[in-house]
């Protein structure tokens, strides 16, 4: 799904100076922080569409007239995720949307904060498949719906006849990098180890060959185990093994604690983290 906006001719900068009596002293690639998300984009793109928010503060306004963060970066309160879009908007005079898009009103408050009423007037519209997922006001809230609210097990992999009932704890322990710019992360989500803590039985059931036994080889499969650990660090492949089995997710919980890479607190910060998922058949 996509929709496109034309923008309106932008006036010149070198004449909107003029008619003020002064020229833009803004640098022509301008650093705006906006909600925390850093955007880097030229003075034109800024100054666009005329007589819009940004237009008014990049054309008739002084830099120092501006709020900055700490790093003399321009400074806006606003939804930084979203202002992507806005920003799109002004570069390339249209506007094209991820299939499936559900923050379309709060876009349309952003476009109506930044005065740009072409925009505005596109996001209120209808989406042009009629999804009711992108007009609805509380789209978050319709997908989190009360799991009592579903039908019973509609979505779960039926329990083989025979197969025994109870319930393996998946854990893992891992880490990820957050730069100093706050959109560059590295290393996301590495995974160290997958522990497997369950009755014996359960576990090679589910896992089979891919569960590493050397911890606990003699254990007798009617007991319980915390010390078995899978031979590979992808989350999802242990969790399509416990859906083909019938197993469905209950409850998860997870803990993290955050250092930085070196002494200096302007490096970057590194979470290190331990999550569980429990589940059960």
């Amino acid at each position: 799904m996509s929709d496109t906006t034309k923008l309106s001719s932008p006036q010149p900068r070198a004449e909107m100076a003029e008619r003020d009596g002064q020229s833009s002293t803004f640098p022509d690639i301008v650093e705006l922080n906006v909600g925390g998300q850093v955007y880097v984009t030229r003075l034109d793109t800024l100054t666009a569409v005329a007589d819009s928010l940004l237009w008014a503060k990049f054309s008739q306004s002084s830099p120092d007239e501006l709020p900055k963060d700490a790093k003399g970066r321009f400074f806006f309160d606003r939804d930084g995720f979203l202002f992507r879009y806005i920003l799109d908007y002004l570069r390339d005079s249209e506007l094209f949307l991820p299939e499936f898009f559900k923050e379309r009103r709060r876009l349309q408050k952003e476009a109506e904060f930044f005065q740009l009423p072409e925009l505005s007037r596109r996001l209120a519209a209808p989406s042009k498949d009629g999804s009711p997922t992108e007009d609805s006001g509380e789209p978050e809230e319709a997908e989190l719906a009360s799991p009592t609210a579903a039908s019973p097990s509609s979505d779960r992999t039926p329990r083989s006849p025979g197969a025994s009932a109870g319930y393996i704890t998946v854990g893992y322990r891992g880490s990820y990098t957050i730069g100093r710019d706050i959109q560059a992360d590295g290393k996301f989500r590495r995974v160290a180890r997958i522990t497997v803590c369950s009755k014996i039985c359960l576990a090679k059931e589910v896992f089979g060959d891919t569960l590493n036994e050397s911890r606990d080889p003699d254990r007798p499969p009617d007991k319980y185990t915390s010390r078995y650990y899978l031979k590979y660090n992808f989350l999802e492949q242990a969790f399509d093994r416990l859906a083909e089995a019938g197993f469905h997710m209950v409850a998860c919980n997870s803990t993290g604690t955050c250092s930085y890479a070196s002494s200096d607190p302007g490096e970057d910060k590194v979470w290190t983290s331990y999550t569980e998922y429990v589940f059960s058949r």
